[in-house]
């Protein structure tokens, strides 16, 4: 993917960043593949707004993936790569030999007309999907389950890969995106290769309005806010915010307090953390 920039004549443009889409082969998606999005607005059930910054934006559909690949054996040719506003990635549209349709996440490389596979039996080719058992060492992969079965979650994102680093009895050591080293089962299913859109980091969206468009609120920031209204606010002019450390609106730790529950199970499967 390429992206491109513009001659600065409006305030707008001068640092505006888009894609050229000049992967993307078709621009209708398949119907049979959709589904509705209902809005939230960052709201809960009784209407009180519980994930701030959320509303608006453009009505889109949901574009169904097929995150477990569990057609084994059956060949899938490539029909189109597509765009998905649900997500960073690229989307591929297959056609199984038995007519199926699925989509897929478009990984680095893939074309239209290639052809993929799922399945103990695929070979090690981009774009094709297995158990990790059956991959070798050192493998670049992507769209990982964390339980056999259960989808792909972890490495789904533009341009991002993880790396297979060791297989030991039943568990897979991996090298993630950021930098954490974790273990799975060897019989959680991958798929090879790199995530595709790997400019996706270089956009820059220019102005306010494409961010409302993806459904973005602007943010405030707390110092200038009242008192009464954040833990940050009040004081003559610039101030600071006066504490310790930084507090979300509601009174608690901010920026660096880790979220994760100590008690999580799978916290024994990580080997090295993320600083």
């Amino acid at each position: 993917m390429a992206v491109k920039r513009y001659r600065p004549v409006t305030p707008t443009l001068r640092g505006t960043v888009r894609p050229t889409f000049e992967e993307i082969t078709k621009t209708t998606p398949e119907k049979s593949l959709l589904a509705p999005i209902k809005k939230h607005a960052g709201r809960n059930n009784r209407g009180v707004i519980t994930v701030r910054h959320q509303g608006g934006g453009t009505r889109r559909k949901y574009r169904i993936i097929d995150f477990k690949r569990t057609k084994d054996d059956i060949p899938a040719k490539v029909v189109s790569i597509e765009y998905d506003p649900n997500r960073s990635a690229y989307i591929a549209l297959l056609q199984y030999a038995d007519g199926a349709k699925s989509y897929i996440l478009a990984p680095l490389g893939l074309t239209v007309g290639q052809t993929v596979m799922s399945g103990a039996k695929a070979e090690i080719k981009v774009g094709n999907a297995m158990p990790m058992q059956n991959m070798p060492v050192g493998t670049v992969i992507h769209n990982i389950e964390m339980q056999p079965g259960s989808g792909a979650k972890m490495v789904r994102s533009a341009g991002e890969s993880a790396r297979l680093v060791a297989k030991e009895g039943d568990r897979a050591t991996l090298k993630l995106p950021s930098g954490e080293m974790r273990m799975v089962s060897i019989k959680c299913r991958a798929t090879i290769g790199q995530v595709g859109n790997v400019d996706h980091e270089l956009i820059k969206l220019g102005k306010a309005g494409n961010s409302r468009y993806r459904g973005i609120r602007p943010t405030v920031r707390g110092s200038v806010m009242n008192p009464i209204d954040h833990p940050h606010g009040g004081g003559e002019s610039k101030a600071p915010i006066g504490l310790p450390g930084p507090k979300t609106p509601w009174g608690k730790p901010a920026l660096g307090k880790k979220t994760r529950n100590k008690r999580k199970p799978s916290s024994n499967l990580i080997i090295k953390r993320v600083n």
